[in-house]
């Protein structure tokens, strides 16, 4: 098959199917943007919905995972030359034309996807921790930032790179009992060294000195947090309002984990869709900037 014999407009529905599907938390971001930037994220996600969940399968062998991801490096060799081949594929042809967007973080994304793959991930260092960071959320925000219209330069990076970092480290902060229960363990040796706490998956959620592990963890995202809000002051905050949204979102989601305790890592957390908006309004329509 050939992008010759798929529909675009075709593939922009089923870019657009996939973040319908997925239930994403991104969605409400994605749908404040003009049409044309909108397509643009819907097929940026489904990108990443895709390879996340070649990832993800634990029905398919390390090997198949691996040639899987291996299919979508040779895709987005087949993009940048002109010629893909899969509907995502195509959705992404005319927003990597019309914004500019930087092969290296398709790339850089995949090989996250990778990391997992090749896993499961146990108790990183602290260096690849935030290497794995870097790739698949890092690489989610640099391709989102030429979308909405935010200037290239330092300050855009920052911001996207920050961002990424503090959701991520949310996510892992929020998901511990649920990841543990597949085999991974995203909080970093140093930290589970430093308190005693083991670095076995299948031990983790109930053993002495996780607490403190994710109260510091938390405390890094935080930092996180307010680095993505001191860039913020260099950018017009407007630009980046589908970023804000989430932003407001994993804050307090942050906060919630905070004031439920670390002593009780493995209760789920819970926000309504209404809690939801109203965060996401509030940010999108004058984000604090300050902490």
């Amino acid at each position: 098959m050939t992008s010759t014999t798929i529909d675009v407009a075709a593939a922009r529905k089923h870019a657009e199917e996939t973040v319908k599907r997925s239930g994403t938390s991104f969605a409400a971001g994605m749908a404040i943007l003009p049409k044309k930037r909108r397509e643009a994220m819907y097929a940026i996600y489904a990108f990443c919905r895709e390879v996340d969940d070649i990832a993800d399968n634990a029905g398919l062998s390390r090997e198949e995972r691996r040639r899987r991801l291996l299919g979508w490096r040779a895709e987005i060799d087949r993009l940048f030359d002109g010629r893909p081949q899969l509907p995502t594929g195509v959705a992404l042809q005319e927003p990597v034309r019309e914004f500019k967007l930087p092969k290296q973080e398709f790339l850089l994304l995949i090989e996250g996807m990778e990391m997992d793959a090749d896993g499961p991930i146990v108790a990183p260092s602290m260096q690849t921790l935030f290497d794995y960071t870097r790739r698949v959320a890092g690489a989610v925000g640099m391709l989102s930032m030429p979308v909405f219209g935010a200037p290239r330069g330092d300050a855009s990076e920052k911001f996207a790179l920050s961002l990424g970092d503090a959701l991520q480290l949310t996510n892992i902060l929020r998901d511990v009992a649920d990841d543990a229960g597949i085999g991974r363990l995203y909080l970093p040796a140093e930290l589970l060294g430093r308190y005693g706490a083991p670095a076995r998956a299948e031990e983790i959620v109930n053993a002495n000195g996780v607490a403190e592990v994710a109260r510091d963890l938390s405390a890094i995202a935080t930092q996180k947090f307010s680095a993505a809000r001191a860039a913020l002051k260099s950018l017009d905050w407007r630009t980046v309002r589908p970023a804000l949204l989430m932003m407001g979102v994993y804050e307090t989601y942050l906060k919630k984990l905070e004031t439920r305790g670390w002593t009780r890592i493995g209760e789920p957390i819970a926000m309504s869709k209404v809690e939801k908006i109203l965060i996401s309004a509030r940010y999108a329509l004058a984000p604090p900037l300050r902490s």
